[in-house]
C-alpha cells in the first residue's frame, strides 16, 4: 500500500497530531507509574489514548516490571508483542489483569 501524498501543511498536521498522541500517552504512562491510574481502569476506559497503547508499554511502566518481565507476561498469555490495549480479547484482558493485581 502506497502512502499518500499530502501537501507540507497536512503532513506539519499530521506531525504535531502523532506528537501530541504520543505526549499524552507518555502522561498516562507517568499516572500509571506514579498509581494515579490503576491497570484496570486503563483496560476498561474507552479513552482512545489508552486504547492505542501498545500493551509492553502499559506492563513496563508498572513499578517493578521490565522488558524482561513484560515480555515472559506476554509470552505467558499469547499477547503478540505489538497488541495494543484495544486488541486484547476479553480473556486475554481478564488474565493480564489478574497477573497484574497480584
Amino acid at each position: 500500500m502506497a502512502l499518500p501524498q499530502l501537501s507540507d501543511d497536512q503532513r506539519k498536521e499530521a506531525l504535531a497530531k502523532a506528537a501530541a498522541a504520543r505526549h499524552e500517552r507518555a502522561v498516562l504512562r507517568d499516572k500509571l507509574k506514579n498509581g494515579e491510574v490503576t491497570v484496570e481502569s486503563i483496560l476498561n476506559s474507552d479513552d482512545p489514548i489508552a486504547a492505542r497503547m501498545p500493551v509492553h508499554s502499559l506492563i513496563e511502566s508498572l513499578p517493578g516490571y521490565g522488558k524482561a518481565k513484560a515480555a515472559k507476561i506476554m509470552e505467558d498469555l499469547g499477547i503478540s508483542s505489538s497488541r495494543r490495549v484495544k486488541g486484547l480479547g476479553a480473556r486475554q484482558r481478564d488474565a493480564l489483569l489478574e497477573i497484574l493485581s497480584k
